[in-house]
C-alpha cells in the first residue's frame, strides 16, 4: 500500500462540511484534504453530492456547518469572487460561457480577475491551437467539446492554485473527452492542482492522484488509485456490501493517514 504521506502543507482541506438544499441534506460531514500538485478526483452516481461540494468549496453554496481551508487560511465565509483572486477557480458543469461573446472574449472574461502567473490567452491558443484561427466565432457557435475547452481555457487565464473541474466529460463523445484530458498534463506542470469531478470512474482512476466517492452526500471510499479495487469502487459507487447504523453505507480509507470511522473521524491506527 502506498499510502498518501506527504512533508508538505495541505493547499485545500474541507472539514465535517454539512450543505443543504432548502429541507434536503445534500452533503453531510464531508471531509478531504488536497495537496499541491495533486489530481484529486470525486467520483459518484448523480445526486452524490460530487456538484454540491465543488459549488461549496468555489463559495456558490453556503455550508451549514464546517470549514474550507485554503492555503492556512479560512475561506469558509469568502465570497466567490474573493476565492477566484485568491486562486480558486472553476469550471462549472455545463461550461456556463456567455454564448454572445466570441471565443476571445469569453477568455478575457476570465483574465479580468487573473493572478499574475504564466497562463496567458495566447498561451490558451498554444494549448488548443485550433483557438486561433476561431477567435473571433461566438461560442454559441461551437460544439460541446469546443466550449468545454473554452471554459478550461477561461479558467486557465485566471491563473488559478486549485482548478475545480466539475463533470469534465459529461455529454462528450469518448475522443473529445480523450483530447481535453490529453491537455492535463501541461496544466499540471503550470504547478496548478486539480480538484475533479466525474462520472466517468475508468477515467477518473486513470488520471487521478487521489480519490474519493461519494454516495447520497456522504463519503463511501477514498484512497490512492493502486490502493483500490474494482469491487471496492463499484461497492461505493452504487452502495452495496456493508452499511453503518441506519443503512448507510460505511466510509473506508485507504490511506495511512490514519483509518476513519462510519462518520469520518480519523482514529488512532
Amino acid at each position: 500500500m502506498s499510502g498518501r504521506l506527504d512533508s508538505r502543507a495541505p493547499l485545500l482541506e474541507v472539514r465535517d462540511l454539512v450543505v443543504h438544499h432548502g429541507q434536503l441534506r445534500a452533503l453531510s460531514g464531508i471531509s478531504l484534504t488536497v495537496y499541491p500538485g495533486e489530481v484529486y478526483a470525486l467520483i459518484g452516481a448523480n445526486g452524490a453530492g460530487k456538484s454540491t461540494l465543488l459549488r461549496t468549496i468555489a463559495g456558490l453554496h453556503h455550508p451549514t456547518s464546517g470549514s474550507i481551508g485554503y492555503d492556512g487560511k479560512d475561506v469558509t465565509r469568502l465570497r466567490p469572487e474573493k476565492r477566484a483572486t485568491a486562486g480558486i477557480v472553476m469550471v462549472p458543469e455545463g461550461r456556463r460561457l456567455f454564448p454572445s461573446l466570441t471565443l476571445e472574449e469569453n477568455l478575457k472574461v476570465g483574465s479580468s480577475y487573473a493572478r499574475p502567473g504564466p497562463w496567458t490567452i495566447g498561451r490558451i491558443y498554444e494549448l488548443f491551437p485550433w483557438m486561433l484561427e476561431r477567435r473571433g466565432q461566438k461560442t454559441a457557435q461551437m460544439s460541446g467539446g469546443e466550449q468545454q475547452s473554452v471554459a478550461i481555457g477561461r479558467a486557465l487565464v485566471a491563473n488559478p492554485r486549485v482548478l475545480l473541474l466539475d463533470e469534465l466529460s459529461l455529454g462528450l463523445a469518448p475522443v473529445i473527452v480523450q483530447r481535453i484530458y490529453a491537455t492535463l498534463p501541461q496544466i499540471l506542470e503550470s504547478g496548478i492542482t486539480v480538484l475533479l469531478v466525474e462520472q466517468d470512474v475508468s477515467q477518473a482512476l486513470r488520471v487521478a492522484t487521489h480519490l474519493q466517492c461519494l454516495l447520497e452526500g456522504h463519503t463511501t471510499l477514498e484512497g490512492t488509485p493502486a490502493e483500490v479495487t474494482r469491487e471496492q469502487v463499484e461497492a461505493a459507487y452504487f452502495g452495496v456490501g456493508s452499511a453503518a447504523p441506519g443503512g448507510r453505507p460505511s466510509h473506508v480509507s485507504l490511506n495511512n493517514r490514519g483509518p476513519r470511522d462510519n462518520h469520518g473521524e480519523r482514529s488512532e491506527a
